[in-house]
C-alpha cells in the first residue's frame, strides 16, 4: 500500500492554512516556500494543490547516494545523513513536489504526515492509501523510462494528455 496526501482542488479556497501548518511543523516558520505542499493560484477563486503522491519515485532512482528510499508504507523518505545536497531529486521531479529552500542543505517533500489535514477548513486534504499496483499511466511511463535509462525529465513528461495525478 502507498500512503499519500490526497488533494481535492475543487474544495481549496486558497487560505494557505496547510502551508502554514506544514512549514511550522518542519521549519518552525510560517513560510509557504518552506512547506511540503504548494497552493498554486489558477486565477479567480481556483487553486491547485501540489503534494507528493508517492507514486513516481524517480527521485529515488536519481539519488546518487541512495539517500532517498521507499519506506514500508510506500512513503519516499530522505536519510539526511546520506544526502549530499546535489538536488538531482529536485531536478527530476515531474510535478515539482521535491522542494529545496536556498540556504538549507537538504531537499524536502511531503511525507504524508497528515498535520495539514485538520488545518483545512474545506476538507480539501486527506490521508489515503492505495495499492501499489494502482499506478497511473503517467507514472508507469516514468518508471519504464527510468528502467530504460531516460536521461531527462522532458523524455518522461510527454505522455499524451494523461493527467499527472492518478
Amino acid at each position: 500500500m502507498i500512503k499519500y496526501l490526497a488533494t481535492d482542488d475543487s474544495k481549496c479556497v486558497g487560505c494557505m492554512n496547510c502551508t502554514a501548518t506544514c512549514s511550522q511543523k518542519y521549519f518552525k516558520v510560517d513560510d509557504p516556500a518552506k512547506s511540503c505542499i504548494r497552493v498554486e493560484g489558477l486565477g479567480g477563486n481556483k487553486f491547485h494543490l501540489v503534494a507528493c503522491d508517492q507514486e513516481c519515485r524517480k527521485c529515488v532512482q536519481e539519488c546518487p547516494t541512495k539517500a532517498l528510499i521507499v519506506g514500508p508504507t510506500g512513503i519516499v523518505v530522505l536519510n539526511k545523513s546520506l544526502c549530499v545536497g546535489c538536488l538531482a531529486c529536485v531536478a527530476v521531479c515531474p510535478i515539482e513536489a521535491m522542494r529545496f529552500f536556498p540556504g538549507d542543505k537538504n531537499p524536502f517533500k511531503c511525507i504524508a504526515c497528515g498535520s495539514c489535514v485538520p488545518s483545512c477548513p474545506k476538507d480539501a486534504l486527506s490521508i489515503k492509501e492505495k495499492p501499489d499496483s494502482e499506478k497511473s499511466l503517467f507514472y508507469k511511463a516514468v518508471e519504464e523510462a527510468v528502467k530504460h535509462g531516460a536521461s531527462g525529465q522532458a523524455d518522461v513528461t510527454r505522455v499524451g494528455s494523461t493527467p499527472m495525478k492518478g
